[in-house]
């Protein structure tokens, strides 16, 4: 590694301001080097800052604009800031669907901003586990909830695998096979064995509004020990706030000023297809 990356990565750990998108080169003398900061204020390093440079709430220089400045959430700004939040390495983030969504954005009277409590946003942390003595990926997924004057992360869902074949989605005519008469009270529900001699599909006894609840079954194997957490592999942002739109965020640790938490993949979604997908992270 050559001395000039040295002192830059010194830099980005000594200097902890805010960062943000300048749009001409910042450079700052160490000893009798004049380093080029540029990269270092165009990374977003945290989703905070996101947040802030998504809404226009902050300077060049990562200074919070005051609610009630001119600058703050203009929309003009926004323009000019928006379309460098995009991974520009990715043809799902880089099509005419990212204009139509700035432009959006910008020029609708709705509330196209986002907050840290004040809509839905999802964070999935796929990690490593070990279960029944096999290395498993476990995905995670929490939510921000108000806790008295302030808030915390909470386990929403999770998605593991070998959770799911303990349900499969069988087949109508499948489930219609197994079934207790409507007279079975008149024999004591003695009929009732039926359906712990298929004990995969006992399920298929439950009411139509049975929904398998996947984070208890996480709790429960936890606790039992067979659940047992090794590490964080990836953590990815799931945006729902913007009306008709869905977004992810992710982070890009790489060289460049297309760095740091960039939106990953951009869909149109109509809040009415919205529901469905939510069930996933908000069951």
């Amino acid at each position: 590694m050559s001395f000039y990356r040295i002192i830059v990565r010194l830099l980005i750990f000594t200097f902890l301001s805010t960062a943000v998108f300048p749009l001409c080169a910042q450079t700052r003398s160490v000893g009798s080097f004049v380093v080029d900061e540029t990269e270092f204020y165009a990374m977003t390093k945290q989703m905070s800052q996101f947040f802030s440079r998504f809404n226009n709430e902050e300077d060049q220089f990562g200074k919070k604009y005051h609610p009630s400045s001119a600058d703050y959430r203009n929309n003009e700004k926004r323009k000019q800031i928006l379309p460098l939040m995009f991974d520009l390495e990715n043809l799902r983030t880089t099509s005419a669907l990212k204009d139509f969504f700035i432009e959006d954005l910008t020029t609708t009277k709705d509330s196209n901003y986002m907050e840290f409590l004040g809509g839905r946003w999802f964070a999935e942390v796929s990690s490593t586990f070990e279960f029944q003595g096999k290395t498993v990926t476990l995905v995670m997924i929490l939510k921000i909830e108000k806790e008295g004057l302030g808030s915390k992360w909470v386990l929403s869902n999770i998605y593991l695998p070998a959770f799911n074949k303990f349900f499969p989605t069988g087949e109508l005519v499948e489930r219609e096979k197994h079934f207790l008469h409507p007279m079975s009270h008149e024999l004591d529900f003695m009929n009732i064995y039926k359906a712990f001699k298929q004990p995969e599909v006992i399920e298929y006894y439950a009411s139509k509004s049975f929904d398998p609840d996947y984070l208890t079954l996480f709790f429960y194997e936890v606790k039992l020990g067979h659940l047992k957490f090794v590490k964080i592999d990836n953590l990815k942002f799931h945006i729902f706030q913007i009306k008709d739109w869905y977004y992810e965020v992710s982070y890009f640790n790489r060289a460049g000023k297309n760095t740091g938490w960039l939106i990953s993949n951009l869909m149109y979604v109509t809040e009415n297809e919205k529901e469905s997908l939510i069930k996933f992270y908000e069951p």
